[in-house]
């Protein structure tokens, strides 16, 4: 991509170019902010460093590329940390800036950033690169600074404080001083007062001299002054004005912007009058009727948990039908639009969404109608992560599209959401989110083996990628302080049906292997907290987004401040009592299932019932869509996850999610087997006469078609498997 790079003059902007130039990318302009005032140093701006702006103008010649600059006429308005388009505020001044960059360059793609560790400036960059159709690149998002710090020194960056403002800094002794001989001072400063190496914590900050890129001259400091805005004992604040610096020619010389004038500073003047506008999602007037036409067949489920709500949408019979994914797509959002507005709720209150298409090869198309319901502006809180696969849905008489969405309803979600293309884990470009956070559970978007800095699969085929894909979610993971290796609920892992049978047999070993690996690596860093023993679901299915192989979906605890009750806490499992449908506890029952219960508050269990343990069910019919055989296994499964509830004190009412994964091989229909379950809880409950705790009337139940499952990589021909996630608070 073709790049311009926001520079203050610091060594992480700078560092930052040269990442982009390793990956590929290539460097066509700079873009700057500085004070209106010149003989003003340093502004009150938690977004732009500006001391030593003077300076900046020569670099345009040192590189041989333009820079555009724009005096700062804003200031901070919008003091909340996702960023909203905000009349004067000093964001706006960049997004003016990067517009005429692009207007004059329209080629360029992307801009480049140092953002390290800082949110606030990360989340402001992206907003704006949203805006403007740009990609925003932040390679060193997430490094860790000790290393990042001997990186930028080894590759020949040449940078001097020019503003310190921590304990240990002395502006007299400090100010001036090159990073390589700041280096041992700075970790020592680490190890007694825990300070950010690099400058995160706004220790101190740097302007670079030199570096790779400046291959035409580097710049040399004559004279400078000390100015000191603070004189604290403990901390004093301190910065460098350059009073004089002249330009030393190199020897050697590369043109770098063939297609703009090199060496040229251009002054960015627009004025900048935001619009604020709501917006809002119109259907397509050529595909409107046939929305309206589907309509007659949509099909909801529906939770009724008071403090979430599982909400899911589909087309019913409509395997012969004329209409598209977009239409099917668009039906089933403005539906599920409708039922978050009847609970007085809306996009923003979603958690998560599991989006399943017909069709892969379509997945741009539901991507842009997904775009029109679920936006930034719309989801004030984060937009929610989200799971993408292909599912055989028409053979299953299921529509092209089927959508389903996890609700909460309080504002206590917690949203990563990092656009930016980075080394720590792979963008999220667009309304999904990496993770979300919610009263202790984090749902984790399906991770893809995504390259995290050039956002390509790994090419070495299945196992390459379940490493990468682990490597993905374990970097998201901690940054909520927490590890897929310790913290892990469950594992779904979707495989392509690409994946070859000798892949699918190692699968799960080294999926276990890397877990076994993560614990060890923590323990001996001292960071072994209690281990979760997550359980496991393997899914077979036509396809994946970017014709992946695999796909991993983590769910993880993350423990929080707020326990339950000491009573609670306690020991408080019984018996199930008498039998259903005939059905007593025996050995073989454990093979059928696994459940993880967290501190009395979780409870998720998987329920796999295969071809050797359905005999022991119900003895094999002469065809595979024989119903009687499917409602004894319906309701074994029902007798198993009902028993699994009451013994670990939790009751059908603290249910979220119930997912019904089917194969298509059984030749049953969504339809059909809708009403065997349905029956099945019928009768649960009638039985139960109090036993079934809390179960009023069915749950929500989603019925998902695939090629197969299992609760191991190796086998996946399962009948049924069965997801419950139950939770108490």
């Amino acid at each position: 991509m073709k790049v311009v790079a926001l520079v203050s003059g610091g060594k992480d902007s700078c560092y930052a170019m040269m990442k982009c130039i390793e990956y590929g990318h290539e460097i066509v302009a700079l873009a700057n902010l500085l004070p209106v005032d010149d003989s003003v140093d340093e502004l009150d701006s938690y977004m732009y460093q500006t001391v030593g702006h003077q300076i900046i103008v020569s670099y345009a010649e040192c590189m041989g590329v333009p820079l555009f600059r724009r005096r700062i006429r804003g200031s901070t308005r919008h003091h909340k940390l996702n960023y909203q388009l905000t009349p004067n505020d000093e964001v706006e001044d960049m997004f003016v800036l990067l517009k005429e960059v692009k207007r004059q360059i329209p080629s360029i793609t992307a801009v480049s950033s140092g953002a390290i560790a800082s949110d606030y400036q990360r989340l402001r960059v992206e907003s704006v690169c949203s805006r403007l159709g740009l990609v925003s690149l932040a390679f060193l998002w997430k490094q860790d600074q000790t290393l990042l710090l001997r990186e930028m020194i080894t590759n020949e960056i040449n940078a001097i404080l020019v503003k310190v403002a921590a304990i240990g800094l002395d502006p007299a002794k400090h100010l001036g001083k090159d990073i390589s001989y700041m280096e041992p001072y700075l970790l020592k400063l680490k190890e007694l007062y825990g300070i950010n190496v690099c400058g995160e914590g706004g220790e101190y900050e740097t302007l670079t001299l030199d570096c790779p890129l400046f291959t035409k001259a580097r710049i040399v400091l004559d004279e400078f002054q000390v100015v000191l805005h603070s004189p604290d004992s403990i901390a004093p604040v301190g910065v460098l004005h350059p009073s004089k610096f002249h330009l030393e020619k190199k020897e050697t010389s590369v043109s770098n912007s063939p297609e703009h004038k090199s060496d040229v500073v251009f002054e960015v003047q627009e004025e900048f009058c935001p619009c604020i506008s709501e917006t809002t999602h119109q259907p397509d007037n050529g595909i409107s009727d046939l929305v309206e036409r589907t309509r007659d067949r949509l099909r909801i489920s529906k939770s009724e948990k008071d403090n979430t709500l599982s909400i899911c949408c589909w087309l019913e019979d409509l395997s012969e039908s004329l209409s598209g994914l977009q239409e099917d797509l668009e039906t089933v959002l403005e539906e599920i639009e409708s039922q978050l507005l009847k609970c007085c709720l809306d996009w923003k209150h979603v958690l998560y969404i599991h989006l399943y298409i017909s069709d892969m090869g379509q997945f741009s198309v539901a991507n842009e109608t997904y775009v029109k319901f679920i936006t930034q502006e719309k989801c004030l809180f984060g937009v929610p992560s989200r799971s993408t696969v292909e599912l055989p849905l028409i053979q299953a008489g299921l529509g092209k599209a089927y959508v389903e969405v996890l609700v909460g309803n309080d504002q206590s979600k917690k949203v990563l959401h990092v656009q930016s293309i980075s080394c720590w884990a792979p963008s999220c470009i667009g309304p999904y989110s990496q993770a979300t956070l919610h009263k202790g559970v984090l749902h984790m978007a399906g991770q893809l083996g995504l390259d995290p800095p050039t956002m390509t699969l790994c090419k070495e085929g299945a196992m390459a990628e379940l490493k990468q894909a682990l490597i993905n979610s374990e970097a998201i993971a901690e940054t909520f302080n927490c590890s897929i290796s310790s913290s892990a609920i469950s594992f779904v892992v979707f495989c392509s049906a690409r994946v070859t049978q000798s892949e699918r047999l190692e699968l799960h070993n080294k999926f276990v292997a890397f877990l076994d690996q993560g614990r060890s690596a923590r323990q001996v860093r001292g960071k072994m907290p209690d281990v979760l023993d997550p359980i496991f679901l393997y899914v077979l299915i036509p396809d994946l987004p970017k014709r992946a192989l695999v796909e991993i979906k983590p769910v993880l605890y993350v423990e929080e401040d707020t326990e339950l009750g000491e009573e609670t806490r306690q020991d408080q499992s019984c018996e199930a009592e008498g039998s259903y449908w005939g059905y007593k506890p025996e050995k073989w029952h454990d093979d059928c299932l696994q459940k993880q219960i967290v501190d009395g508050k979780i409870c998720a269990a998987i329920v796999s019932i295969s071809t050797e343990l359905a005999k022991k069910i119900h003895p094999l019919p002469q065809r595979a869509d024989d119903e009687e055989h499917m409602e004894s296994i319906s309701r074994f499964c029902l007798y198993l996850l009902n028993k699994t509830l009451l013994e670990n004190s939790f009751s059908w009412q603290d249910t979220m999610s119930l997912r019904v994964y089917f194969s298509t091989s059984l030749g049953l229909s969504a339809k059909t087997l809708s009403g065997i379950f349905t029956s099945g809880f019928r009768q649960l409950a009638e039985m139960g006469q109090g036993q079934v705790a809390g179960l009023k009337k069915e749950p929500v139940f989603n019925l998902v078609p695939v090629l197969g499952s299992g609760n191991s990589s190796a086998s996946v021909d399962n009948f049924i498997s069965c997801e419950l996630f139950a939770q108490r608070w």
